[in-house]
């Protein structure tokens, strides 16, 4: 019984973890975070104090959710960095909102962007952002899937969203086959 309470304790007071998948799954390459959040979704079970959100473009409707956690961490396509298509980039929210750099997401609203208008309300959050450059995220015709270097490396992906929450103390556990 004192065993359950502390366990209950403990979880009361861990940190809250949003992970927010943004992309269109209809614009090619640009829906490697919802691709990613739903291999995700399927592989692992997660703590509970960590919510996943295939959000799709990021908005100032989403205000409220940096004050409900305590880390946000956004996996989503970047163009620009001048690597080969499906190479991973970890940066701070701030690397490709305030700095006149060629690597950009391939949204309008970034993550810096949601953090500096919630602290105008005095929430505060800590982020951090995963970017996989894309090929193509821009096709003539809306389809769906992924091009094949990008597609190749979706497991990459996966295992860098996994060892991220692993490292902050919160690991998902694999399902059984």
């Amino acid at each position: 019984m004192e065993e359950t309470q502390q366990a209950d304790a403990q979880q009361a007071n861990a940190p809250r973890i949003a992970v927010l998948f943004v992309g269109n799954p209809l614009m090619l390459d640009d829906g490697v975070g919802p691709e990613v959040y739903e291999r995700l979704v399927a592989a692992y079970d997660f703590p509970e104090n960590v919510d996943l959100y295939n959000v799709g473009c990021m908005s100032m409707d989403m205000i409220n959710l940096v004050n409900k956690y305590d880390f946000m961490l956004t996996v989503d396509a970047i163009e620009g960095t001048g690597e080969a298509p499906g190479t991973v980039f970890s940066y701070e929210p701030d690397d490709v909102a305030r700095r006149d750099v060629p690597m950009s997401s391939l949204h309008e609203l970034k993550l810096a962007d949601l953090f500096d208008a919630a602290a105008l309300l005095g929430y505060e959050s800590e982020g951090l952002c995963l970017g996989m450059q894309v090929e193509n995220a821009s096709p003539a015709n809306l389809c769906q899937g992924l091009s094949p270097a990008v597609e190749e490396k979706i497991p990459f992906l996966m295992e860098t969203v996994v060892a991220v929450l692993t490292n902050r103390g919160f690991p998902p556990v694999q399902k059984k086959a």
